[in-house]
């Protein structure tokens, strides 16, 4: 199992409370996670700060380029993995898109993995299209089909409906071929995209049968259309991690936690018609209960469980949380499977 951590892109207000993390933070504790054998981090994208967030915090979080970040780390890491979860579609076009995501491949000697999904608030999509009606899924399907020409081929062009090139020469390709692209989340629309042109799938919060059920979701699109899936194709669901003595220690810990109202403000879209609750679709307990939910995850056709975020309220916090989690998760569960 590969263990990725979600780095703090934009989770100020979300996912930690406002302040968490300054940029030497931030790059601290990439820098750490590939000391304590993390394979990847994972950043992910916001532009404007969200409704809720605004009424319960005072000041705004810092949101930071998830791209200039990773590129910053890059150059302070050798092996780790650099991962967008997710880039959301609408906030580039994919001529830019593809013109950052082959100059961070090139430059970190091809760790990058693009992770793309439609977003989790339209409210931001609302603000870079003021009195456009777009479609969030229609957008993303073009874009990822203009994306795979303009990674591929000498020269580009799209029409579409909302995504518009002509004769666009874009060099230099990623140095991976190809390069990791991952479809960003739980609907049916992702799923679908993932079978269409994805090397993998970025689901969030689901519990081992949820995703065995995507998975052959996925599988059967891809049959349909007459796609072979890559055999590396990559299942990496994104989870939050509660640790603790016991399962109910972990939840109290979860509870008192800016990451439970992050959930919470997420039940409407990411994370609507879930009833298990929290536990069941994250890795929450002591550190031998969470080792057979991770191996529970495997079983169910996971090969990297991505962007995992702690529940914590500070960066020291954080990087305790990771290095026991490191220390009594990563070594056992790699260390059984070797």
């Amino acid at each position: 199992m590969k263990f990725g951590l979600g780095v703090p892109t934009g989770t100020e207000g979300l996912m930690y409370p406002v302040p968490y993390a300054d940029p030497e933070q931030a790059v601290r504790i990439a820098v750490e996670a590939e000391r304590l054998g993390f394979d990847s981090v994972w950043g992910n994208d916001h532009v404007t700060t969200q409704r809720y967030v605004r009424a319960e915090f005072d000041a705004p979080p810092r949101f930071y380029d998830p791209y200039l970040y990773l590129s910053y780390v890059a150059a302070s890491t050798t092996t780790l993995r650099l991962a967008t979860a997710i880039t959301v579609m609408a906030f580039r076009h994919p001529v830019v898109a593809a013109k950052q995501a082959a100059t961070l491949d090139q430059l970190s000697g091809g760790r990058f993995i693009l992770g793309v999904g439609i977003g989790a608030y339209r409210e931001e999509t609302d603000a870079m299209w003021p009195g456009n009606t777009l479609h969030r899924g229609k957008q993303a399907e073009e874009f990822l089909a203009a994306l795979e020409t303009l990674l591929r081929d000498r020269r580009s062009s799209f029409d579409g409906e909302y995504i518009r090139f002509e004769d666009v020469e874009s060099f230099p390709k990623p140095r991976q071929t190809p390069l990791p692209i991952l479809s960003g989340g739980n609907a049916v629309g992702s799923r679908k995209r993932a079978a269409r042109y994805g090397t993998g799938w970025l689901p969030a919060v689901l519990s081992p049968a949820e995703v065995a059920a995507g998975l052959t979701d996925i599988r059967r699109e891809a049959a349909e259309i007459g796609r072979e899936l890559p055999p590396d194709f990559d299942v990496a669901p994104q989870l939050s991690v509660a640790m603790g003595s016991s399962t109910a220690d972990a939840m109290a810990r979860f509870e008192s936690t800016q990451l439970h109202e992050h959930m919470l403000s997420l039940s409407a879209s990411t994370l609507k018609d879930q009833q298990d609750g929290f536990a069941a679709r994250n890795l929450v307990g002591s550190a031998a209960q969470i080792q057979d939910q991770v191996h529970a995850y495997a079983e169910a056709g996971v090969t990297t469980l991505s962007a995992l975020l702690f529940a914590c309220n500070t960066v020291e916090e954080t990087l305790d949380q990771m290095a026991d989690f490191a220390e009594n998760v990563i070594a056992p569960v790699n260390g059984a499977t070797r």
